[in-house]
């Protein structure tokens, strides 16, 4: 069971990533999934959720109208492209089987001129 984030990276000012999560060991299909973020010195927080068939998202107030959270069921993978990136957004992303304890081991988003 593990969930594996891969994407990341160092973009400049108002550039795009988009990052993904590929699970595996536990019926995706059926779990919401969401995006944190940890940038130095700070908590973790809250990016972007989906629920199990993607009909469904939120957002951070931060990140609204600039990230987009989507899933692919058959592929078992959630994503997060992030578009109009500010140096705010440096962080390491981690995606979660929401609601309970796995985590991916996460990956770093670098903005920076």
């Amino acid at each position: 069971v593990q969930l594996v984030e891969s994407g990341g990276g160092l973009v400049q000012p108002g550039g795009s990533l988009r990052l993904s999560c590929a699970a595996s060991g536990f019926t995706f299909s059926i779990h919401s999934m969401s995006w944190y973020r940890q940038a130095p010195g700070k908590e973790r927080e809250l990016v972007a959720s989906i629920n199990s068939g993607g009909s469904s998202t939120n957002y951070a107030d931060s990140v609204k109208g600039r990230f987009t959270i989507s899933r692919d069921n058959a592929k078992n993978t959630v994503y997060l492209q992030m578009n109009s990136l500010e140096l705010e957004d440096t962080a390491v992303y981690y995606c979660r089987k929401s609601g309970t304890s796995l985590w991916g081991q996460g990956t770093q988003v670098t903005v920076s001129s």
